[in-house]
């Protein structure tokens, strides 16, 4: 199944229904009644509209939103450029931080530029959607936690990440500005064709392309730490809840720190952005002014 949040001009925003080209309204407040419901409760409306008459919103808004880095050839790349090993630790664990979830755009939203920053950048990743809580949570056992997944650019402000990192606690406010999510939420069982022999994981290509030019391709497959890794890291002695949105982190190639070894040149006022992930669909944003 497919889910949205969507509005038309006469509508405020509310949970959807994608099937076959139409956008069914459903009877709920929001994407996390629905989640609370179940995907496997929800009903086909019989009232629709065509997906040109509707905006489509951010799916919802996190409980909170934390980040992983899970891609090999985005780490190793990563660290190349900045002229060091990947630390030895990154093969222990998977790794995540906290990022702000009052900060949610969705697909054709304008990015604000933050004043702070002259190296702005995007980046490719898919998230997945907790939809059952839990903690202490099994690897073998994550995929029955997940609703579903969406696209994720974890906006970055470059060279403020660079001098925050310097002192050890991580990104702050090189990411707190912006993260985009949508354009819908795709659940498993929609993905079952394309499912590998590793949990939570889909064959799905994964492209950006910045004015129209492809800059990224990549793979979901290629993810070296799983979606059920990641959760069974993130649920031990904490207890997840549905709603929840955990991202993969940047896969290889997908951003222009690792495209450009760290120099640049950097996302500019008025530049569209365009995440695709197969079968997820676009996530297309413009950067707005600086503000």
């Amino acid at each position: 199944m497919i889910f949205a949040t969507i509005s038309t001009p006469h509508s405020a925003p509310q949970p959807a229904l994608v099937s076959n080209g139409s956008v069914y309204p459903l009877p709920f407040p929001d994407m996390h009644a629905v989640i609370q419901t179940g995907a496997d409760k929800i009903q086909l409306p019989e009232f629709s509209f065509a997906t040109n008459e509707v905006k489509f919103h951010a799916p919802l808004r996190p409980n909170t939103l934390r980040d992983a880095y899970a891609f090999e050839q985005h780490v190793k790349t990563a660290n190349q450029n900045r002229g060091r090993e990947v630390p030895e630790e990154w093969y222990k664990f998977p790794v995540f931080y906290y990022t702000n979830p009052n900060s949610i755009f969705g697909p054709e939203d304008a990015i604000p530029y933050p004043h702070y920053t002259q190296a702005l950048d995007f980046e490719l990743e898919i998230a997945v959607i907790i939809g059952k809580g839990g903690i202490n949570i099994k690897s073998e056992d994550a995929p029955s936690h997940i609703f579903g997944y969406t696209i994720f650019n974890d906006w970055s402000a470059r060279d403020v990440q660079r001098e925050e990192m310097k002192v050890g606690l991580g990104p702050a406010k090189g990411k707190d500005f912006a993260s985009s999510l949508g354009p819908v939420i795709v659940t498993s069982e929609a993905l079952a064709d394309k499912a590998v022999d590793r949990m939570g994981v889909y064959d799905l290509a994964m492209t950006a392309k910045i004015n129209g030019v492809e800059m990224s391709r990549g793979n979901f497959k290629d993810i070296f730490w799983s979606f059920g890794e990641i959760i069974a890291r993130v649920s031990d002695s904490c207890e997840l809840q549905a709603g929840d949105v955990i991202g993969s982190g940047t896969v290889g190639t997908g951003c222009l720190l690792e495209l450009t070894k760290t120099q640049g040149p950097w996302l500019n006022e008025g530049d569209v952005v365009e995440l695709e992930i197969e079968r997820i669909g676009i996530l297309k944003n413009t950067i707005g002014g600086k503000k």
